[in-house]
């Protein structure tokens, strides 16, 4: 197995010293001994960084990422939790995909000023609902707004 000092997995990670520390401190890599007050990590660690950027870029957390690791740093995925993922992205998809739609709206009115605009003034309203519900503990996003509520008519 190739060791590599910190630096050079720092060089071909593109990975800052930094990070690497603490994805060792989280639990996510671990070095395999020093080299005087270099860390030393096995060939196997860059296999590790590439999943852990993998699991990044799909919006897990590096505690979630941290869980799907076996205690010698393999991927231990669990099915499951994928798919919850795969379905919380798709709730985020479609409140996004709403928030655009709506800014979309209002950037299309011809007032001369936004604030004169009836789709921007619903806007605002909505906002402001919704920053009333928040802090009541009812908590929805700008996308609902102008749906009702769970159990709401």
């Amino acid at each position: 197995m190739k060791e590599m000092e910190i630096g050079e997995v720092a060089r071909r990670s593109g990975l800052p010293a930094s990070t690497l520390r603490y994805y060792e401190e989280k639990g996510l890599i671990r070095s395999i001994g020093r080299r005087g007050l270099s860390r030393v990590f096995g060939a196997d660690v860059l296999q590790q960084l590439s999943l852990i950027a993998l699991g990044q870029s799909a919006a897990f957390s590096l505690d979630d990422i941290a869980t799907m690791l076996d205690a010698d740093g393999r991927p231990a995925i669990d099915h499951q939790r994928l798919a919850e993922k795969a379905d919380e992205l798709d709730r985020t998809i479609e409140r996004l995909s709403a928030i655009r739609d709506e800014l979309r709206r209002a950037a299309s009115c011809p007032a001369p000023r936004h604030i004169e605009c009836p789709k921007f003034q619903d806007m605002l309203s909505a906002a402001g609902k919704l920053q009333t519900r928040n802090r009541a503990g009812k908590g929805r996003s700008l996308a609902s707004v102008g749906q009702p509520a769970l159990g709401e008519n």
